[in-house]
């Protein structure tokens, strides 16, 4: 099977599963190059309410193929492909969320990095591991890292490229949760009907504010005056049924 990133739409959940079995899912440079295509595709989508990035099989992500980023393309740097990829998913306008197996490294670890929130699977191991290649790991994935690990994590995930286990990443905080064997794919499932089952606009809005952004406080307040949202939100929870929620975050 060729190395490819597959896709799925069910129930307002896009799932997008990076496949290359034969080299652990180690991410070659066509797939780097596909995802921004891709995620653009999946926000355009009003169906999609939340995206899970996964990893085909018992593993996330070894990685970049390395082979494959000897020669990425003309005019093209390896390490650029992978920080657009990794742009272009922090950037995604509604939550996303890491599903991890197994070997979660590298340019996998980037990319769950990325994600909004990240699960875990018991047994999974975690690494960034430029300090093996003699590589400068980007500004931004960085900083990234250093928001939400801390800076002294940070620099020992950085400074030693050693690889560290579930239970250190939730100690940490570079995982939201770890599941027993066998449980990852069930728990995914509720907490994606959670989120989908909620409101757009409080969840755009909110990561939008915790990320950074501190110019658009008059934008959102704007959004939820004429959404509907918070009427339908009080109306349902006075009648005691689920909300209905009418804004998306197309506008």
């Amino acid at each position: 099977m060729e190395p490819q990133l597959e896709h799925t739409v069910a129930d307002g959940v896009a799932t997008v599963v990076i496949s290359n079995p034969a080299k652990r899912n180690a991410m070659t440079a066509g797939m780097w190059r596909a995802l921004p295509p891709l995620l653009d595709e999946l926000a355009a989508d009003p169906e999609v309410r939340a995206l899970v990035l996964t990893g085909a099989g018992p593993t996330f992500c070894a990685g970049a193929d390395i082979s494959s980023l000897r020669a990425p393309g003309p005019g093209e740097d390896p390490q650029s492909l992978a920080v657009a990829a990794e742009e272009a998913l922090a950037a995604f306008p509604k939550p996303t969320l890491a599903a991890v197996r197994g070997y979660c490294v590298g340019g996998g670890c980037q990319l769950a990095a990325a994600c909004d929130l990240r699960f875990a699977e018991e047994g999974a191991s975690f690494g960034i591991t430029p300090a093996k290649l003699g590589i400068v790991y980007a500004s931004s994935s960085t900083r990234r890292l250093a928001a939400l690990v801390g800076p002294s994590t940070a620099k020992y995930l950085l400074f030693s490229a050693e690889l560290i286990d579930s239970a250190r990443a939730l100690r940490t905080g570079l995982v939201d949760e770890v599941l027993p064997a066998g449980e990852l794919d069930k728990r995914v499932a509720e907490f994606t009907r959670v989120l989908a089952a909620r409101s757009q606009l409080t969840q755009a809005a909110a990561k939008e504010f915790a990320n950074g952004r501190t110019d658009r406080d008059a934008y959102w307040q704007e959004q939820a005056r004429g959404s509907g949202d918070t009427a339908e939100g009080v109306a349902a929870f006075l009648e005691r049924r689920a909300p209905r929620f009418t804004w998306t975050a197309s506008g």
